[in-house]
């Protein structure tokens, strides 16, 4: 997994509401990046949930937050739409930028052994340099530590 000695790896991805982000082209506004594994589970829509909730929070401190998963464009929509989130989220279909970041790992749930996205966070600063990294994110209280982060910028 990256780290704070470590430029973010640029990217340019699909994302909701259409079109695309690339990440070089957001400077000079840090950005928060918040890799989750699947759309519409219950984890997963707690923490999206949470960023939305702090998004206006997030843009006053002059941050930019994205979501990102392997699920396409229209799940996302589709999420969204269902949970009332506002965050935008990228889909990384391919795992491109999911295996640059380092959270493609492997996973054990009930005994079974599989491939799946470690619920990670970074925080971007306006540099592209990466500030700060939360491996293996638990999901209470994440996005309030992750706005005091951007905060403190």
């Amino acid at each position: 997994m990256l780290d704070t000695t470590d430029p973010a790896p640029d990217f340019t991805l699909p994302a909701t509401g259409g079109g695309t982000v690339t990440l070089s082209e957001l400077r000079p506004a840090p950005v928060v990046l918040f890799f989750y594994p699947r759309d519409d589970t219950s984890g997963c829509t707690k923490e999206n949930e949470d960023f939305t909730a702090l998004l206006h929070d997030f843009e006053a401190a002059g941050a930019q937050v994205f979501g990102i998963s392997k699920d396409s464009i229209a799940s996302h929509e589709k999420f969204m739409t269902k949970k009332s989130l506002t965050v935008r989220l990228l889909s990384d279909e391919e795992g491109d930028v999911c295996e640059r970041y380092g959270v493609w790992k492997e996973k054990k749930m009930y005994g079974k052994t599989f491939m799946g996205i470690e619920r990670s966070t970074f925080l971007i600063g306006g540099d592209g340099q990466i500030l700060r990294v939360w491996p293996k994110v638990k999901v209470p209280g994440h996005a309030q530590d992750v706005l005091e982060a951007v905060q403190a910028l």
